[in-house]
């Protein structure tokens, strides 16, 4: 489709506010005489001024600036102000085509400035947000597409014509955007102005729309809204000391909250620069590790980096924080990046509904095999996945949540909604955990992972803690398959470290000695390597496919 084809004009929604910095205090006359308190001036400043607070604190106070947003690989540099032209542009071109505000806008690209611009245009004119893995199919994205009711869906252009008929079937308009900038949604960019009125929209309105994994049934859309989002970026900004003087090396992808949401988010809170990768290269990392001050990845990227001998203390001097998420890090992993560069990592636990929960602190120890504490404004309490009733510290229980970042519901699915979101606002994250005497948050697994054999409950992390310590184990994981007699047997799944052989006799042992006998694996096998998401996360349901008729006779 073409932009001559739609309802389109070169010309801008009104509605923009005014952005400026007060210059006086703010005086409540509600009651004369009393002056309002310090800490709520930023707030109401916001509330009064402020047309649409995702766009105006993460962009729009960037707006004009010269100085470098984003590096990338080529050598060439993107300022801010030519970034946010770009970004207005693409806005215009929403708006001709006649999208409205709230609009849904699905995007499958490869990672690229362009494609960030267009997170940036989505928020400008009051769109909905709606990123997609590139490693989705036609038949996963038909789907996508059909749910969310997307207006526009923005895919490289290697993919158009297998998914042309879906989107004319779905009554969506279908425009390309490749890794390198081009395409037709660009050519319809070229032409637009350079500035944009910004849309008016509230902390409330939805901002993006996230699917979830999908492991067991259908997708579900987290929304998140302008408040979630503004209100995770700030409290990382403070509590990860960022500054516009810090440099992020952007190994990620960015149709995942991870790359999006908390590194991108974060680098435009706080008006910092990133080292743009289209993806995780070990070469590039490394060569352009000392200009960055700041690296996010997942426990995949520092295995790597620490497989590489030119990974040292001196390439790694300029750094001041390297933070670790959406896989579980293990405690070896830390122990060794720390043995290597001196730095130790700082892990975190965040999900698609929430963005982030909780943080290691950046002052203080940061704990290996931790998520370290809840994150400021948010509620975490660990409950009985049966009764709901909160749990003793030390003791293992689902984890809830609750703040200002977790999301207000699944699209489409109320009921959904209802059997995860509490009425009193506690999110059931699914995932399982304890908190030590330290008040420390220790991550066990996921509630559907939980395996019960023989009606004793048991939890596969406290069993990979253990083989992961063996001798010859590089990684494992720990499944419940179906068993005949116990409902469910313990398997054990290990990769190889390839510096020794593998003692299975003796694993087995070191299990008898360290765990209760119901908790033991009743089999291990070997594979060459775990299966993994995009984000380095294990898929235990692909495992649990792969050997569910083991014990099968």
């Amino acid at each position: 489709m073409s932009c001559e084809s739609g309802p389109f004009s070169a010309s801008a929604p009104s509605g923009a506010g005014v952005s400026s910095t007060p210059g006086r205090a703010v005086v409540d006359r509600t009651e004369p005489g009393q002056i309002i308190c310090v800490e709520n001036i930023l707030q109401i400043y916001e509330r009064s001024v402020m047309s649409n607070p995702l766009y105006d604190t993460l962009f729009g106070a960037n707006q004009g600036r010269d100085t470098p947003f984003l590096f990338l690989p080529d050598g060439s540099v993107l300022s801010y102000k030519d970034f946010l032209a770009m970004a207005a542009r693409y806005a215009n071109t929403f708006a001709g085509l006649g999208l409205e505000p709230g609009d849904r806008v699905a995007v499958q690209v490869g990672k690229s400035p362009e494609a960030l611009a267009v997170y940036a245009a989505c928020a400008q004119a009051g769109l909905v947000f709606l990123p997609l893995n590139t490693a989705y199919t036609v038949s996963e994205i038909d789907y996508f597409i059909t749910n969310s009711t997307a207006s526009v869906f923005l895919c490289d252009g290697a993919g158009q014509d297998a998914l042309q008929p879906m989107c004319q079937d779905a009554g969506t308009q279908l425009f390309t955007l490749n890794g390198d900038g081009s395409g037709t949604f660009a050519d319809c960019a070229k032409t637009q102005p350079d500035s944009f009125d910004t849309v008016a929209r509230d902390g409330g309105d939805l901002a993006a729309l996230l699917y979830t994994s999908g492991t067991t049934g259908r997708s579900k859309g987290a929304m998140l809204t302008q408040d979630n989002l503004l209100s995770n970026a700030r409290t990382l900004v403070e509590c990860w000391r960022f500054s516009d003087q810090d440099v992020l090396l952007h190994a990620l992808p960015i149709f995942h909250s991870h790359g999006l949401f908390v590194a991108s988010n974060v680098t435009l809170m706080a008006g910092g620069a990133m080292i743009f990768l289209p993806r995780f290269d070990l070469d590039q990392v490394i060569a352009l590790m000392p200009a960055a001050t700041t690296m996010m990845g997942v426990p995949t990227l520092y295995t790597r980096l620490l497989g590489d001998a030119r990974f040292t203390p001196e390439l790694t001097r300029h750094m001041r924080l390297f933070t670790s998420g959406s896989a579980p890090l293990l405690a070896e992993t830390h122990i060794r990046f720390e043995s290597r560069t001196g730095h130790r990592i700082l892990e975190r636990y965040g999900m698609t509904e929430t963005n982030m929960n909780t943080s290691n602190p950046y002052d203080g120890e940061r704990r290996a095999g931790t998520v370290g504490f809840a994150l400021e404004g948010v509620e975490l309490k660990i409950t009985d996945a049966v009764t709901g009733a909160n749990l003793p510290q030390g003791r293992i229980g689902q984890i809830e949540v609750r703040g200002p970042n977790v999301f207000p519901g699944y699209w489409q699915m109320p009921e959904k909604t209802r059997e995860e979101l509490r009425e009193d606002g506690f999110f059931i994250t699914g995932d399982l955990g304890r908190i030590d005497e330290q008040g420390y948050i220790h991550i066990v697994g996921r509630n559907k992972d939980m395996i019960i054999s023989g009606g004793f409950n048991i939890y596969p992390k406290e069993i990979e803690l253990l083989l992961d310590d063996q001798p010859g184990v590089s990684e494992s994981a720990v499944i419940g398959v179906p068993h005949p007699d116990f409902g469910e047997s313990v398997l054990a799944v290990l990769v190889a470290d390839g510096e020794q052989a593998l003692n299975l006799g003796a694993i087995d042992q070191a299990v008898s000695d360290g765990l209760a006998r119901f908790k033991a694996p009743k089999m291990i096998k070997v594979i060459d390597e775990l299966p993994r998401n995009t984000m380095g996360k294990v898929q235990k349901n692909l495992l649990r496919d792969q050997f569910r008729d083991v014990f099968q006779g």
